[in-house]
């Protein structure tokens, strides 16, 4: 019955009542207890969230007493830079910590500072020294990959590790970094903490501030950097080693191609291709440590000190060197080398050229600075050979003989000591300018023993040679141990009247006050030289110095087109070959031999040093005018016994006295050719007086 009528209900479309049996009753919360148990959840969260707080100010708390009290945070003084550039105004090299200088963002290209925001803290202008959002994004793409990838810190708490904290990865250091971020952020705009970051920042291989970094890779101020170069500098930021363009430059430009991508993104670059592979920096990183100039800039920062006293700020110094004939001057030395070096067995050499006044215009310290860093002009001792016979004949004037005085070119024997003649020839009986001319060991031998060795240490003091002289027979071969830096100077007063000329490098110095201005530290003033050579002498030094290239020993060094005078030097066993010589313009030294003192084959003096010299020279001389050797006014005709005799010179003092600091160098050259003209003038007509008995 129940079951028909259920049915009949269902085909009637009548809506049965449901029974309560099996089913649960819903209740429902009155609107009081729903509040109550709101309220209880509102309360429960506050007092967590507060405890939370608590707990991170704890923590914050905790860390930031480890840090120095707050009125003591200051920005640290970037390491100072040393701007070493040549006598031109061109930069020669930086020296210092950073390798660079501190530029405004101004003096930047402007895609440098877009690229680094683009891809290190897109949100850079729009957080408080923190990005919460950056951060997020950063820790939800770690947990995805599985792997750190991003840091998630922004510019200004890259900045505070930089200036204030160690490298250690810990959770305390992070938390000490965003509170200095932080401050950081109260205490300066946006804009000075980029140009500090992009300042203080490392960019590998050594470089440490954009303008290292720009110089370090692209040879070129960050003024001039590209975009494509910008991108690939930006992209170091990451990790400078592993995309540096000196180590792998194919990672390095896909990088690159990252970092321009990001900048279109951002909107600093309009959307289309941008070539990065136009960015070949990697030759310039590769050689950036090969040049020549760092011999120079070594010696500029071992002379600095006792100049300017201690570095503790950006500095530029002002130097003698000319870019053109350090050139000339490297091109010459790596060709020798590279054509006759195997030939020969000679794996180094170096060149030095000095001004008459000693200002050192050219300096090669050896083959290949990046190979070796050793300065062979300037440190390095070795013996100067025949070289040093400059001092024995002028010695020999200077007590009476002429370049007429005859001797004897025989062998000869002192004990146990034979000295011998290249390829043993001998001349006989021979003029002491021919002996000169030829290099005759027999002679030199026979001067110093009839002068004393004592007396030719004294005439090499004199002229310039600091290094210790063993006072002995042997001095007449130049077996005491010289630089090349000091042998030169010693010739100069042959190039330039007869003064001593003292080697120097800084001209000026001066400290930088920020934005552009300087202060002047140091500055070279003339100062009177030491006359060390007598005009007689000097004339008759000329003339046998003259009488080696045109006649003798070093007729590869010949000059077209100038006069010039030089001495070929080759010690024992051929391990140093040396050619010093100068013009009245400029002394140049060369010296070729092995670091490890091993001999080359059969190389001397008047071969490759020679013709290194008469290479180098001859792009020098290129449009100066031609002129005499100092002395050469004196009579060529008058008789040979005239040239001893003793000549009074007039004081120079008050020739001299209108030099002062507000003249040119070339006024000061020009006021000094003219005093010496007059010394010439009077010292001839001196002799002339005892010549005739007026």
């Amino acid at each position: 019955m129940g079951k028909k009528a259920t049915l009949s209900a269902r085909k009637s479309g009548k809506a049965q009542p449901k029974s309560d049996v099996g089913s649960p009753k819903k209740t429902k919360w009155p609107k009081s207890r729903r509040l109550r148990w709101s309220l209880r959840g509102l309360y429960w969260g506050s007092v967590l969230g507060l405890w939370g707080l608590i707990a991170i100010a704890g923590i914050v708390a905790f860390y930031a007493a480890q840090l120095p009290s707050a009125k003591h945070w200051v920005v640290p003084e970037r390491p100072p830079n040393v701007r070493i550039l040549a006598a031109d105004g061109s930069l020669l090299a930086n020296r210092g910590l950073t390798g660079g200088e501190a530029l405004r963002l101004e003096e930047m290209s402007p895609y440098i500072p877009q690229a680094v925001i683009a891809i290190e803290d897109r949100r850079f202008h729009l957080h408080f020294g923190f990005d919460p959002i950056g951060f997020t994004r950063a820790m939800i793409r770690n947990v995805s990959d599985g792997r750190l990838r991003e840091g998630g810190s922004t510019i200004t708490q890259q900045l505070a590790k930089n200036l204030f904290l160690t490298p250690e990865r810990s959770f305390g250091r992070k938390v000490q970094e965003l509170i200095l971020a932080i401050w950081l952020e109260t205490k300066y705009t946006k804009a000075q903490i980029l140009e500090l970051y992009l300042n203080r920042v490392y960019f590998g291989a050594g470089a440490t501030g954009i303008d290292a970094a720009s110089r370090r890779y692209f040879g070129k101020p960050a003024r001039y950097v590209t975009l494509p170069e910008a991108a690939l500098l930006a992209g170091l930021l990451k990790a400078p080693s592993r995309f540096s363009p000196a180590n792998n430059p194919d990672l390095a430009q896909r990088r690159a191609r990252v970092v321009l991508q990001a900048m279109q993104r951002e909107g600093y670059v309009k959307p289309g291709p941008v070539n990065a592979d136009a960015v070949v920096p990697s030759e310039h990183a590769r050689h950036f440590r090969t040049g020549a100039r760092h011999y120079v800039a070594d010696l500029v920062m071992k002379r600095l000190e006792g100049l300017a006293g201690k570095v503790t700020q950006d500095i530029i110094v002002t130097t003698t060197v000319s870019p053109y004939l350090m050139a000339a001057a490297e091109q010459s030395l790596k060709t020798a080398l590279d054509d006759h070096g195997q030939k020969r067995k000679v794996s180094q050499g170096a060149l030095v050229t000095l001004s008459p006044d000693g200002a050192i215009r050219a300096l090669i310290g050896g083959r290949d600075y990046g190979e070796s860093g050793f300065n062979r002009a300037v440190d390095a001792k070795r013996q100067p050979g025949s070289t040093f016979k400059t001092f024995v004949w002028l010695t020999a004037l200077e007590n009476g003989m002429t370049p007429q005085t005859m001797m004897d070119d025989t062998p000869v024997r002192y004990g146990t000591w034979q000295p011998k003649n290249h390829n043993d020839r001998y001349f006989g009986e021979v003029e002491l300018g021919h002996a000169f001319a030829e290099s005759s060991n027999t002679v030199s031998a026979r001067l110093t023993m009839q002068l004393g060795a004592e007396r030719v240490a004294r005439t090499a003091k004199r002229l310039g040679i600091a290094s210790p002289l063993a006072a002995n027979a042997s001095i007449a071969l130049g077996t005491s141990e010289v630089s090349l830096l000091e042998l030169t100077s010693a010739h100069a007063p042959f190039s330039n009247g007869g003064m001593r000329a003292e080697p120097w490098i800084i001209k000026r110095v001066e400290k930088l006050k920020g934005r552009g201005k300087t202060k002047l530290v140091y500055r070279r003033t003339y100062s009177q030289p030491r006359h060390v050579v007598e005009p007689q002498h000097l004339h008759a030094m000329n003339m046998m110095l003259s009488g080696v290239i045109k006649h003798g020993t070093g007729r590869s060094a010949q000059l077209n087109g100038h006069v010039a005078g030089g001495k070929t030097g080759t010690s024992q066993n051929f391990r140093d070959a040396l050619f010093v010589g100068h013009s009245a313009h400029m002394v140049t030294g060369v010296w070729f031999g092995n670091d490890d003192n091993s001999p080359t084959r059969m190389l001397t003096g008047g071969s490759l040093p020679a013709q290194v010299w008469n290479d180098f020279m001859t792009s020098a001389h290129r449009d100066l005018p031609s002129k005499p050797l100092p002395g050469a006014t004196l009579l060529t005709l008058m008789p040979p016994q005239a040239l001893a005799i003793p000549s009074r010179r007039p004081k120079r003092e008050t020739a001299l006295a209108a030099l002062d600091e507000t003249q040119t160098e070339d006024q000061i050259a020009d006021l000094r050719d003219r005093v010496e003209t007059v010394i010439r003038d009077r010292a001839r007509r001196t002799i002339l007086d005892l010549l005739t008995g007026q």
